[in-house]
């Protein structure tokens, strides 16, 4: 399966489309194959069979004996909502080699919209936003939506800075329906104050995950002599020596991403820390965890 989710390969596919069909279904597949883990475990209800539902999940008996086709819907699958919040600051540009953290931010959300809309009949919508709010489709799963979604991720192009406030205010003036609410960033803010920023999301009924997007040099950045780095929003340059690099810099990355993930924990939310080198599934079976918990 895990050929399905590399970066590394999905870089090479150039439309979004069908990208994230790659990876939904090679992810969907390895789903498929494991008894502890599937969209759903507990029937609920039928409801009318629509062109494009899975054939695996129409009743053939009640079929034969009413000349009716219906599908079984199980608990999880009722209509819900998501929301991607997209970090588009031009601190996403980095990478130190292998893919973008925007481009990787672009693979999980394409692969969310797709495995919400073509698959579970979800709503989506996205905002994107640096220190504004630079683009915003609203939800809906009505035909064509998938494709204004991606139109949206191919358009949207690291610049600015980040500023969680204005995009969060954003998302809780115009969105009533309660759903899952997933902001796709590498926060590099303050964990205090991107937690108190987010959080008053929870309180509308909505579930939040964050998936906190690094490059792995920026998690265990490895230098051969002194370089001097510079901060792509603010363009401010430091030098530094590598024993900083292995010690000072570690302790600092880690202290905020433990600071960053138990303060979200804390506060009811969900984190998920993904390395732009590692394969999708991991955001991918957050999305679902949360999914099958929130109906």
């Amino acid at each position: 399966m895990q050929r399905f989710l590399d970066p590394a390969v999905l870089g090479t596919i150039s439309s979004l489309d069908l990208l994230a069909r790659t990876v939904v279904d090679g992810f969907v597949a390895g789903l498929h194959r494991s008894p502890d883990f599937g969209f759903s475990q507990e029937f609920a209800e039928y409801r009318a069979y629509a062109p494009g539902d899975d054939l695996r999940h129409v009743d053939w008996s009640l079929y034969g004996r009413t000349d009716r086709t219906y599908i079984k819907r199980y608990r999880g699958e009722t209509n819900s909502q998501l929301t991607v919040l997209l970090d588009a600051s031009n601190s996403m540009e980095f990478t130190s080699g292998g893919v973008k953290k925007m481009d990787y931010a672009r693979f999980i959300a394409a692969a969310l919209f797709y495995l919400a809309i073509k698959r579970q009949r979800d709503a989506a919508g996205l905002i994107v936003f640096d220190d504004e709010v630079r683009d915003y489709v609203r939800p809906s799963s009505r035909n064509g939506q998938f494709a204004r979604l991606l139109g949206g991720l191919e358009a949207a192009e690291p610049r600015a800075r980040t500023d969680f406030g204005k995009p969060l205010k954003h998302f809780q003036e115009l969105l009533h329906r309660r759903g899952i609410a997933i902001v796709i960033s590498d926060f590099y803010e303050d964990p205090e104050v991107v937690v108190k920023t987010i959080e008053p999301l929870r309180f509308h009924g909505n579930e939040v995950v964050l998936f906190h997007v690094l490059d792995p040099q920026e998690l265990r950045p490895v230098m051969n002599g002194p370089s001097v780095l510079v901060d792509l929003e603010t363009e401010q340059r430091i030098e530094v020596i590598p024993e900083y690099a292995k010690t000072t810099y570690r302790e600092r990355i880690d202290a905020h991403v433990e600071s960053l993930r138990s303060k979200t924990k804390a506060a009811g939310m969900d984190y998920q820390l993904l390395l732009t080198d590692q394969p999708l599934d991991s955001a991918l079976r957050e999305y679902l965890t949360l999914r099958q918990t929130g109906n």
